[in-house]
């Protein structure tokens, strides 16, 4: 160990001198994936979503069609990408609503992506504490390009996917996980800044994020 370490971390013992020693033994006990206690998990999901600019509504599992359907066309949104594991009934309401939907099989190509304007999913968990949504890519969340080329995601979530924290969506993902799916990790619409520190965006992934919180 050099002289100058060596008077660092001296320096570093002589401040800590006076505070409390915490051993191994008075370590608090914690379990990875065990649940975060927080007041109100799904609120708390909305709250931090919100603050990434997504919009979220809550409705109960009666009105989830209407409201794909509603928010959709309230984007703008003319024509949407359609994983073929969504309900019938979603995309009855998006087609009756007059918005043109393009389902994935066989696969569309990049270019044919690039023009349509959304895409519908569910998820696989959600984060409370981050605002994050997380897609394994099962049917009814599609390809990832899905996800990724379309302007417009609107995502179904259901609260009882939402849960505290990243340890705990760790935990419930282990199945996708072992079965070697991939993950998408979802915190709001695409967005970075250039070197002045302006938001742009739509970068690398839709730039609005809309969620259908059912339940």
């Amino acid at each position: 160990m050099t002289d100058a370490r060596e008077e660092i971390l001296g320096r570093i013992r002589a401040g800590l001198a006076d505070l409390p020693r915490h051993g191994s033994d008075d370590a608090p006990a914690w379990t990875y994936g065990r649940a975060t206690p927080m007041e109100d998990v799904p609120s708390r999901f909305v709250t931090q979503c919100e603050d990434y600019h997504a919009r979220v509504v809550r409705v109960p599992d009666a009105e989830v069609a209407g409201a794909v359907a509603r928010l959709l066309t309230e984007a703008g949104v003319a024509s949407v990408a359609w994983p073929s594991g969504l309900a019938a009934t979603w995309r009855a309401a998006v087609e009756a609503a007059g918005v043109d939907v393009v389902g994935d099989e066989p696969p569309l190509s990049n270019a044919q992506l690039d023009a349509i304007g959304g895409v519908v999913t569910a998820a696989r968990v959600a984060i409370a504490e981050t605002g994050t949504i997380v897609l394994d890519h099962d049917a009814d969340q599609g390809r990832r390009a899905l996800t990724l080329l379309p302007d417009v995601h609107l995502c179904v979530v259901r609260a009882d996917q939402i849960v505290s924290d990243v340890p705990e969506a760790v935990a419930r993902l282990r199945a996708s996980i072992d079965a070697g799916r991939p993950l998408t990790w979802i915190s709001g619409g695409s967005a970075t800044s250039d070197i002045e520190l302006q938001r742009v965006d739509g970068v690398h992934g839709p730039r609005t994020l809309l969620v259908v919180l059912v339940g």
